[in-house]
């Protein structure tokens, strides 16, 4: 099997967004596919996944519906199914930060192309930032960036405020997995008093699509928030699995630990559920290798 997998957001401003919910979701069932589409008054955002002939279907309809241009979208493949099925649902933000100050509406960072993106990050007066939660940056990260170590997108303004001083640190790069989250950190730090904000246009994934291995500043793989797990260069599928007991990536040295117990635990949640817990996740396993479930 071999699908197209898409993920894409724009910001823009959405009304009448329960009609928009149910025009989509008709839309992606009638063509057999698979994900998540967040809509909210401030814009769209999702990861959708199908047949190519389908896919290429849905990329007109959002085109047309939010005028999302191919900048917009990042295209990969699967050799599997990554969502178990298809959603559209309304929130009050594509991507949460809860704060008005991070608006890209209003303005954003300076936004640097893959291709120049080696050079920006190349300069000692430039603050390298990761702005992922501290499970993504488990899987790879960029040589030299600095962890804002926070387990989600929210605690991100904490950490800025906490951590970072505009007037000592006034330079600042950042990247998150597909652009989305700096449109938002981006708006906040400038908001904040940081004089240059830049960030990496398209996300790692498109540095990892873009930018050839052998010129690559990017160690290790990319998480995504799908089936798939994680991604190399050239977004393609890796060995990465997930803990069904936690949901953490799991690299082959975690599923080799002796904590490891398919479906039911791995180093990062041993010894955090109960018993009952445990029972019940051993059975639903069970159920799943004989087909069951």
């Amino acid at each position: 099997m071999q699908l197209t997998v898409a993920a894409f957001y724009r910001f823009l401003p959405l009304d009448d967004l329960e009609a928009s919910r149910t025009a989509l979701l008709v839309f992606c069932r009638e063509r057999a596919l698979r994900g998540t589409i967040l809509i909210a008054s401030e814009g769209v955002n999702g990861t959708v996944a199908g047949a190519p002939e389908a896919m290429a279907e849905l990329c007109a309809e959002l085109s047309r519906r939010f005028a999302l241009s191919p900048e917009h979208l990042r295209i990969s493949a699967a050799s599997d199914w990554p969502f178990a099925r298809m959603k559209v649902r309304i929130r009050p933000e594509i991507i949460t930060l809860r704060d008005e100050a991070g608006d890209p509406l209003a303005r954003t960072g300076i936004h640097v192309a893959p291709q120049d993106w080696n050079a920006l990050i190349s300069n000692p007066d430039v603050l390298l930032l990761d702005t992922r939660n501290r499970y993504e940056t488990k899987v790879g990260g960029f040589a030299g960036a600095v962890d804002s170590g926070i387990d989600q997108f929210t605690d991100f303004k904490r950490y800025v405020e906490e951590t970072l001083d505009p007037a000592t640190t006034p330079k600042v790069a950042m990247f998150c997995t597909g652009g989305i989250r700096c449109e938002k950190a981006s708006a906040f730090m400038l908001e904040k008093g940081f004089a240059e904000v830049y960030q990496l246009k398209g996300g790692i994934l498109s540095y990892l699509e873009q930018v050839p291995e052998a010129e690559s500043r990017w160690r290790g793989d990319c998480y995504v928030f799908d089936g798939r797990v994680a991604l190399g260069h050239g977004l393609t599928e890796t060995d990465w699995t997930a803990c069904f007991g936690c949901g953490a990536p799991l690299s082959e040295e975690d599923r080799a630990a002796p904590e490891y117990e398919a479906g039911v635990a791995c180093p990062a949640c041993a010894g955090t559920k109960s018993d009952d817990e445990i029972a019940a996740l051993r059975e639903r396993h069970e159920r799943m290798v004989a087909g069951e479930g």
